[in-house]
C-alpha cells in the first residue's frame, strides 16, 4: 500500500511548481541505456521501453544527457543542432512519445543544454570557417589572430580541459578557442544572435513538454578576452571572484535572468540546475529565483568516506541553499566520474589527483579494489544521501551496484580525454558502459546486437533481471528507499542528534524519522524505533560498520 500511495503522490506532483525542491532525479545517458534497433547504441525508444522500470524504481524525474545530432567527439556534448534528435537515437516524434510516456507514469523530464560551445559541424561554425576573418559569421565564436608575422603561433599557450592546446588554427592566420575538445568551439555570448537563439531553443523544448534543463558548464558562458591574452600560468593564478576572463564572470547572470523570464512563461515554470564549478560562496547566485533556480553541489561526490566530512558538507550546503532560497542537490555519481561503488573500494587518492585515476591507469589492477567494501559503503552513502533535504541525483546503473569498468581495450575507447592525454587520463568510458538488463545474451539485454562499449562478463551478475526478485539486492534497496523518501519530500529541516561515537552521524527529520550512519568498523547500538530500511544486515540490536539505517519512532 505504501508503494502505491507513493506513486500516486508522485503523479500528483506533476502540477506542483516546487516539485524540483526534493525530487529524486535519475540521469539517463541515452547511448548506454537501452537499444531497440540493434546498432549497439541506445535510443529514445529504448528509454521508452524501460519507463515501467523507472516508475517502479520510484524516481520523480529523469535527466536526459544530450540526444542531439552529434559526431560524438565528446559523448554527445558536441552538439550539431540544438533543436533536433540524432537520427541514431530516433526522431522528434520519438521524443514526444517519450515525454508522453514519462508524464503518464508521473515522471518529469529534464534535458541537457550545452551552451558554452557547439560542435564544429554546427551550421554556424561551418559558415564561420567558410567566411573570411573579420566576418559577422566568425563573431558568433571566439576567433583571434595568431602570434608571429604570419599568425602561425597560437594567441596564447592555454591548455584545454581535455589536454592539448585550447586554440586551433583555421589556416588564415586566425585561431578559435575550444576549452574542451577541438571539435567544440566556444561560443561568443556577447553576440545577441547567440543569446536569442538559445532562448528559442529553451522555448522549443519547453513547448514539447520538457519540465526542466540541466545547464552544462554554466559558469563558462561569459568571457572577456583582452587584446593581449595572459599566459596559462597567469590565467590559473587569477582569482575567480567575478572578474576572471573565462570563468564565473558576474555578467553570466544577466544571461540566466533572461532564461528565467522564459522559464516563467510556462505553467508550472520550467526548472533548471546549473553545473557550475565555482567557489561555494558564489554558488547561490546560480541557484537564485532570478536565475536558474538550482545548482549542483558535488561536495559529497568528492568527499572521503568520513563522518566529519559528510556532516560538514551537509551543514554548509543547507546554509547555501537557504541563502539562495533554493534547495540543495546531492550527487554521488554521474557520467564524468568513477562510479562511487568503486571509489569507496579504493584508497584515498594522492592530493590533486582524481579519485580512481591511478587505478584506471593500471587497468584496474593496482591498487587492489575491495569490491565488497566499495558496494557496502556505496549503499550506506546512498541511503544517507536520500534521507537529506533537497534533490537527489542518481546516475544510471548505480541502483544495480555497478562498478567502474577499467579495462576497456584501447581500440574501443571513445572519450577525448583518453586520446588527448595518452597514459595520463583514461577518460570516462568506464562509467558509460551500456547497462546490463539480463544475465545472458550478446549485450546482456541492452539491445538486439552488441554494445558500443564492451561489457565485462561480471556485468551479468549485476543485471536488473538478477536483482529483480532479491529483497537484499541493491536494486531492491533503492526501490524501498525511494518509496519511503516520498514521505520526506516536503520537509526542509534536519536536526543533528548529538553524542555517540565520532564515526557515527545521526540526524532527525520531521515525522519521527531518524537516520543513523556508522562510518566506522565496529558495530554501534541500534536506537529504539521501527527499522524502515537499512543498507545492510542488522544483527543483535546493532548497526554494523559502514552501514546506514532509517528508523521511525
Amino acid at each position: 500500500m505504501t508503494d502505491l500511495l507513493a506513486r500516486a503522490d508522485r503523479t500528483l506532483l506533476r502540477d506542483d511548481p516546487d516539485w524540483w525542491r526534493h525530487a529524486a532525479v535519475y540521469q539517463v545517458y541515452p547511448r548506454s541505456f537501452a537499444d531497440t534497433d540493434g546498432d549497439g547504441i541506445g535510443d529514445l525508444r529504448g528509454i521508452r521501453s524501460r519507463v515501467p522500470y523507472l516508475r517502479r524504481l520510484g524516481i520523480d524525474a529523469i535527466w536526459l544527457s544530450p540526444f542531439y545530432p552529434s559526431a560524438l567527439a565528446d559523448g554527445g556534448y558536441d552538439v550539431d543542432d540544438y533543436r533536433d534528435v540524432d537520427p541514431r537515437l530516433g526522431t522528434l516524434d520519438d521524443f514526444d512519445d517519450l515525454v508522453a510516456d514519462l508524464h503518464a507514469a508521473g515522471i518529469r523530464i529534464i534535458v541537457d543544454i550545452v551552451p558554452n560551445h557547439t560542435s564544429n559541424r554546427h551550421e554556424w561554425f561551418v559558415e564561420a570557417l567558410a567566411s573570411p576573418k573579420g566576418s559577422p559569421a566568425r563573431e558568433r565564436y571566439i576567433f583571434r589572430d595568431g602570434l608571429g608575422p604570419d599568425g602561425s603561433l597560437p594567441p596564447a599557450d592555454w591548455t584545454s580541459a581535455f589536454g592539448g592546446p585550447a586554440w586551433e588554427p583555421v589556416g588564415d592566420g586566425q585561431w578559435y578557442l575550444h576549452y574542451f575538445a577541438t571539435e567544440q568551439p566556444d561560443l561568443n555570448w556577447e553576440h545577441p544572435e547567440v543569446r536569442e537563439d538559445f532562448l528559442r531553443t529553451l522555448r522549443f523544448w519547453s513547448d514539447r513538454g520538457v519540465d526542466g534543463f540541466r545547464i552544462d558548464v554554466a559558469h563558462g558562458l561569459a568571457k572577456r578576452l583582452d587584446d593581449v591574452l595572459p599566459d596559462q600560468a597567469t590565467l590559473d593564478a587569477l582569482p575567480r571572484d567575478g572578474g576572471h576572463p573565462l570563468w564565473d564572470r558576474d555578467e553570466v547572470h544577466d544571461i540566466y535572468a533572461a532564461w528565467r523570464r522564459v522559464f516563467n512563461e510556462y505553467t508550472p515554470p520550467r526548472t533548471a540546475v546549473a553545473e557550475a564549478w565555482v567557489d561555494s560562496s558564489r554558488r547561490p547566485r546560480y541557484a537564485s529565483v532570478e536565475g536558474l533556480g538550482q545548482a549542483f553541489n558535488f561536495d559529497l561526490l568528492e568527499a572521503p568516506f568520513d563522518a566529519r566530512a559528510f556532516r560538514t558538507i551537509v551543514d554548509a550546503n543547507l546554509e547555501l541553499a537557504a541563502q539562495s532560497g533554493s534547495s540543495t542537490t546531492w550527487v554521488l555519481s554521474n557520467h564524468d566520474v568513477v562510479r562511487h561503488a568503486t571509489r569507496y573500494g579504493l584508497p584515498e587518492p594522492e592530493p590533486g589527483e582524481k579519485h580512481g585515476a591511478a587505478w584506471l591507469r593500471t587497468g584496474g589492477t593496482e591498487p587492489e579494489l575491495d569490491r565488497e567494501r566499495g558496494i557496502r559503503r556505496a549503499r550506506a552513502a546512498t541511503l544517507f544521501m536520500l534521507a537529506l533535504p533537497g534533490s537527489a541525483y542518481l546516475y544510471q546503473g548505480e541502483e544495480l551496484g555497478l562498478h567502474e569498468v577499467p579495462d576497456i581495450p584501447a581500440e574501443d575507447r571513445q572519450d577525448p580525454a583518453y586520446f588527448r592525454n595518452p597514459g595520463v587520463d583514461l577518460g570516462r568510458d568506464g562509467c558509460r558502459v551500456p547497462l546490463p538488463w539480463a544475465t545472458t545474451g550478446a549485450s546482456l539485454g541492452f539491445g538486439l546486437g552488441g554494445a558500443h562499449l564492451p561489457q565485462p562478463a561480471w556485468f551479468g551478475d549485476h543485471a536488473a533481471e538478477a536483482q529483480e526478485h532479491d529483497p537484499d539486492s541493491t536494486l531492491s534497496l533503492y526501490r524501498r528507499a525511494l518509496d519511503l523518501r516520498a514521505e520526506l519530500r516536503t520537509a526542509e529541516r534536519l536536526e543533528w542528534i548529538p553524542g555517540g561515537p565520532v564515526d557515527v552521524v545521526r540526524f532527525r527529520r520531521p515525522g519521527g524519522w531518524e537516520v543513523v550512519m556508522n562510518f566506522g568498523a565496529d558495530p554501534v547500538p541500534l536506537p529504539d524505533g521501527e527499522v524502515l530500511v537499512a543498507s545492510g544486515p542488522l544483527a543483535d540490536g546493532a548497526i554494523p560498520g559502514e552501514t546506514t539505517a532509517w528508523l521511525r519512532r
